[in-house]
């Protein structure tokens, strides 16, 4: 079962184009149970265009099985649970960030 914080890869929209990319999951396990989408945070290897307060810069990259330094962004989409494959997880510290990132993204 997919849950929040965990990385996963999928066919997803972009700025620019639509092509295979990480993201993270940030949507709760209830949110998995009723519905058949995931929401999801885009991950970049543009590290160098995740500067606002938004964004978050991965420390432990390589623990979650991406290939290059990375970073989350508030840029946030649903994808069908089925389209998704797992391919890790973030580290709790970064995943901790990754939160407070959106909270401040997100008037809730």
């Amino acid at each position: 079962m997919i849950e929040a914080g965990d990385v996963v890869v999928a066919f997803l929209p972009g700025a620019r184009e639509s092509k295979r990319r990480p993201a993270v999951v940030i949507s709760t396990r209830d949110y998995h149970n009723e519905r058949p989408d995931v929401i999801l945070a885009i991950i970049t290897s543009r590290v160098e265009d995740a500067d606002t307060t938004f964004d978050c810069v991965l420390f432990d990259w390589q623990d979650a099985n991406l290939r290059s330094p990375s970073a989350v962004r508030s840029y946030l989409f649903t994808v069908e649970q089925e389209d998704l494959t797992r391919i890790g997880r973030l580290s709790d510290a970064d995943w901790r960030e990754v939160q407070a990132r959106l909270k401040l993204a997100i008037e809730l």
